[in-house]
């Protein structure tokens, strides 16, 4: 298959020292760090401060380095950030584990991954203020490490479209709750791909994609189309078109961005869903004793400062930040933000074509006022 941007590609990051590393859940499964440095950051830069770059379900670092217009990784660079990291955990489709049937939940991430990761970053900064800037389910999921504890010393986080109260229009919803079993009995596949197009002719995926593709006239692309039914409801769901360079909305592109899917995660969202709340799966399991059965539960003994971003246009967790940011304002008032982000929708306000100039700007203001500035 020919890309036009190669898949895993590091050309948007050309200035930076790239090191990769390694590291290991205590649940045994291989994940990875990815740091970004620039030693020639502005004077007045960040020195003390590192930001670490969460990705969410279907997506991977590569969100955060894309060349086909100013990244995110780049924009913390050039605004004095020079110390930034990326996290591929399970969910990252540079791993095979979203494609597997391990039925892993969010818990399994709140208390394997994303304390592993910060243990790897912390024994190579030490002491240094640590933010987090977090999107989607990778969100969800730092949050429910956040809040129960599982992780501590975070100086700031930025979290993008959702955090503790997933919400969802009324079509997702109806696909939360049919769509897994439907998928996995009925016909089989255990996961979701944007690629089913490219599957062989009359196989279930690609009469899977072709069907979904009939009820999206919106573009041509099919991936766009797949993401569509994946997530949220719209045409399309995760993003405005109009946001998205040409290069970007392309169906190998975007496939590669956002990939492959295990069923098994929409079964956690939906009980979140129902319960209005970020909330554990499977509540009898003594492998999450540690976790609480409600996130929520402790919020104001967590004294992290939280910028929480949405667009006005969000189809896939809609108003999901806008009711988080009431929530924990009643629970510690005046310590978290909001920022609706006018003309937007779910993914855009991190890989849009415009983003360092209506996005960007505001994570940076929130990072340098809890910085060491």
């Amino acid at each position: 298959m020919e890309h036009r941007i190669p898949r895993f590609t590091l050309d948007g990051v050309r200035e930076a020292e790239v090191t990769v590393h390694p590291f290991a859940t205590e649940d045994e499964l291989g994940l990875q760090l990815t740091r970004f440095r620039r030693d020639d950051t502005p004077a007045q830069g960040a020195p003390d401060d590192v930001v670490l770059l969460v990705h969410g379900l279907t997506s991977s670092s590569d969100m955060f380095i894309m060349p086909e217009h100013t990244n995110l990784v780049g924009f913390l660079h050039d605004s004095g950030f020079g110390d930034v990291w990326t996290l591929d955990f399970r969910m990252s489709n540079r791993f095979p584990y979203t494609m597997e049937t391990r039925r892993h939940t969010l818990d399994d991430i709140a208390q394997y991954d994303h304390p592993a990761a910060l243990r790897e970053i912390r024994r190579h900064v030490g002491a240094r203020r640590i933010h987090v800037v977090a999107h989607c389910l990778g969100s969800v999921t730092f949050h429910m490490s956040l809040f129960s504890g599982a992780v501590s010393g975070i100086a700031s986080v930025v979290a993008n479209s959702v955090a503790l109260t997933p919400r969802v229009h009324p079509w997702a919803r109806l696909k939360l709750a049919l769509g897994p079993a439907l998928l996995e009995y009925g016909t089989g596949l255990p996961y979701l791909d944007p690629r089913f197009r490219d599957a062989p002719p009359l196989t279930r995926r690609w009469l899977l994609a072709r069907a979904v593709s009939f009820f999206h006239p919106e573009c041509r692309e099919a991936a766009c189309h797949m993401q569509s039914f994946m997530w949220g409801s719209g045409r399309p769901a995760m993003y405005r078109h109009r946001n998205l360079t040409q290069s970007t909305h392309l169906h190998e592109r975007l496939a590669d961005l956002n990939g492959a899917c295990d069923l098994h995660y929409y079964r956690h969202v939906r009980k979140m869903v129902a319960a209005g709340r970020a909330v554990k799966y499977d509540t009898g399991d003594p492998r999450y004793a540690a976790l609480p059965d409600d996130y929520l539960v402790n919020a104001a003994d967590v004294d992290t400062p939280i910028l929480f971003l949405t667009g006005d246009h969000n189809d896939v967790f809609t108003d999901s930040n806008i009711v988080c940011h009431r929530v924990l304002s009643k629970a510690a008032p005046g310590r978290h933000e909001l920022r609706i982000l006018p003309g937007y929708g779910h993914i855009d306000p991190l890989i849009g074509a415009n983003a360092h100039r209506d996005v960007f700007p505001h994570i940076l203001d929130f990072l340098k006022r809890h910085s060491g500035r």
